[in-house]
């Protein structure tokens, strides 16, 4: 791994800021303090491996926190999947708490808040496309701030593969990067299927390309451009393999990106907090250029029209 930043390089009035920028990009963005201030010391080494980069973190005392204001704006369509190698961290999402130690392996998830207290430490952080931890663990909102069984042998296993994996990540053959990359998912999606007894779904080709083609339409939703060829290219498959895949769930390529418009239209419409917004703000936001088109198809799925679907203000 190649460092990509360090802290001794910089002056002390300036480190702080450098850190968060550099730390921001690498991981994601937050808000960051630590009890040391200027005398702060920490370096970020970064490598790539199949589709995951990889990020290792040395760090003095701190506090990593997700806000709801990190959030706005956010399009991280990644899984933290983080280890910690030395010293410890407190890891807090999703009403879950949890002191990690070293070996641990654990999930965060950018698209909501979180709260890290980093001791002394260091620790790996590998973004993994979200669709290949779903086709393995299905909703992660489950796995969040809960480390894999310790003491467990594929716990122990799955932890030091990951190790030895950022370790080698340079020198193992790009063409052979995203095996590697799939077999280590493997070895963590079983290592959680020890803690939750739910099997793991490991390398099924179909479940993860079914999955990787819903995330590539749930990322692009709002693009009025978005067409079954588009999505099918950019997955790498055939418009007709596509259609066959969702045909199991009762859908097309087509129907799907349009019943997923919809759906994404009603929460936002039902949504207090967006009351504020237009109907045709919200229609708009989401990929449709007619009004009138998207008034008639969001009747027809939800048997009322938009402005019922709003939220009454007492």
């Amino acid at each position: 791994m190649k460092t990509a930043f360090s802290t001794a390089s910089v002056h002390a009035r300036d480190r702080l800021a450098y850190w968060l920028e550099e730390a921001s990009r690498h991981y994601v963005t937050h808000e960051f303090s630590t009890p040391v201030g200027r005398k702060f010391n920490g370096e970020i080494r970064v490598a790539t491996l199949g589709t995951f980069d990889v990020a290792a973190f040395r760090c003095d005392e701190a506090k990593v926190v997700r806000t709801p204001r990190c959030l706005k704006g956010a399009t991280d369509d990644d899984i933290l999947l983080c280890q910690q190698v030395a010293g410890h961290t407190t890891v807090h999402q999703d009403g879950r708490d949890v002191i990690t130690t070293p070996g641990d392996v654990y999930l965060i998830d950018p698209r909501r808040p979180f709260a890290l207290g980093v001791g002394v430490t260091r620790s790996l952080v590998f973004k993994v496309p979200r669709w290949e931890l779903q086709a393995r663990l299905g909703e992660v909102a489950s796995h969040t701030a809960m480390p894999v069984p310790r003491g467990k042998p594929v716990s122990i296993l799955a932890s030091e593969f990951l190790t030895m994996a950022a370790e080698r990540a340079d020198a193992i053959d790009p063409s052979m990067g995203a095996k590697v990359a799939r077999q280590a998912l493997d070895l963590v999606a079983l290592a959680f299927e020890a803690r939750t007894g739910n099997a793991a779904l490991l390398s099924s080709t179909r479940t993860t390309t079914l999955l990787r083609l819903k995330s590539i339409i749930e990322a692009r939703l709002s693009d009025p451009e978005l067409k079954p060829a588009g999505v099918a290219a950019i997955a790498g498959i055939s418009v007709r393999y596509a259609n066959a895949l969702l045909a199991h769930e009762g859908t097309s390529l087509e129907r799907f990106i349009v019943q997923r418009r919809l759906q994404r239209c009603r929460l936002a419409l039902e949504d207090p907090a967006q009351l504020g917004r237009t109907v045709g703000d919200i229609a708009y936001s989401y990929g449709f250029s007619d009004l009138s088109h998207f008034t008639r198809r969001y009747q027809a799925q939800f048997g009322r029209s938009p402005g019922e679907s709003r939220p009454v203000v007492r």
